[in-house]
C-alpha cells in the first residue's frame, strides 16, 4: 500500500544542451582544409579557445599566453 503523502517520481524533463559548433574551427580555402590550433596535451580533436592575450584548453587546462610586441602598445 502506497504511504499517505507519497509523490511520484517520473520522467525528468529534458534539458537542452548546447551544440558544439566544432564547424566553427575549419576554414576551406581553395580545397585547402584549415584548421584551429589544437591541444598538444590532447592531441588532434581538442581544439584551443582563442581568448583576448592567452589560448586555453577546456578538457586539461592547458594554455599559451600570447605576448604583444612593446611597438605594437607604443603605436
Amino acid at each position: 500500500m502506497p504511504k499517505k503523502g507519497a509523490v511520484k517520481k517520473g520522467k525528468k524533463p529534458h534539458k537542452n544542451k548546447p551544440t558544439s559548433k566544432k564547424y566553427t574551427k575549419y576554414k576551406i580555402e581553395n580545397d585547402v582544409i584549415k584548421r584551429e590550433k589544437t591541444c598538444p596535451r590532447c592531441g588532434p580533436g581538442v581544439f584551443l579557445m582563442n581568448a583576448k592575450d592567452r589560448i586555453y584548453c577546456g578538457k586539461c587546462h592547458y594554455s599559451e599566453f600570447i605576448r604583444k610586441n612593446n611597438s605594437e602598445e607604443k603605436d
